[in-house]
């Protein structure tokens, strides 16, 4: 079963920051930019809980990291698990570390505060369709994969077709169920794929992986898609 691309209509976002002229300006672009869409707004993380609980289907969550009653990384888990929203972190920070920490922690997106609201509409298109947004910074700064290759090889890689298909659904930050399901495999089989495909990419995370990829320039989802 070949994997189907993913869209979401966005309805109701929520902006979490406590600098109420940002979340205003904020506001104001993504009124435009998808005018019938519900933009919410919270100054801190409790408000932002509050908002959860109230709105349950909010389908974006921008969050500001540097937040009064807290550390919006920590919080991260909290915030994802008690909404479905897909969570995109906006931040002055733009090190890969904390990049890195924050995709791990569940984000679907990293946008730094300096990005343009042009190239910020163009990055949450992108979360809303499934993909994972990386600041183009951050790929360039980040330490070099010990396997390199100027264009798609799956021979040189040494990933089967099949190890293909659960890359490409890694990169749109699908979890091993859906892959499993997607792809008509057990979880197990996905799991072992994986552990290849981190072998393959010198990396030991997912992020990891999403981040060579994308510093790389590769566009999986255009590879072939043969079977095994």
């Amino acid at each position: 079963m070949r994997a189907t691309p993913r869209t979401s209509k966005l309805r109701k976002v929520l902006l979490v920051d406590d600098h109420a002229f940002l979340r205003d300006a904020l506001a104001e672009v993504m009124a435009r930019a998808y005018p019938s869409a519900s933009v919410l707004q919270a100054g801190d993380l409790r408000n932002a809980q509050a908002l959860l609980q109230l709105h349950p289907d909010i389908d974006l969550l921008l969050l500001d990291l540097q937040l009064p009653d807290g550390d919006g990384l920590a919080a991260l888990p909290d915030l994802l698990a008690a909404s479905r929203a897909r969570l995109v972190v906006m931040s002055a920070d733009a090190s890969v570390e904390t990049i890195t920490r924050a995709l791990d922690r569940g984000a679907c997106g990293y946008l730094p505060k300096t990005l343009s609201s042009a190239s910020m509409m163009l990055a949450l298109g992108a979360v809303m369709n499934g993909r994972v947004y990386i600041p183009a910074a951050a790929l360039q700064a980040a330490p070099p994969c010990r396997m390199m290759a100027a264009e798609p090889d799956l021979d040189a890689m040494g990933l089967s077709p099949r190890q293909t298909d659960v890359l490409s659904l890694l990169i749109e930050g699908v979890s091993n169920k859906v892959i499993a399901r997607e792809l008509d495999i057990s979880e197990a089989t996905v799991k072992s794929h994986l552990s290849i495909i981190f072998t393959r990419f010198g990396v030991a995370t997912r992020t990891q992986v999403v981040v060579e990829v994308a510093r790389q320039g590769w566009r999986v989802e255009h590879w072939s898609r043969r079977r095994d």
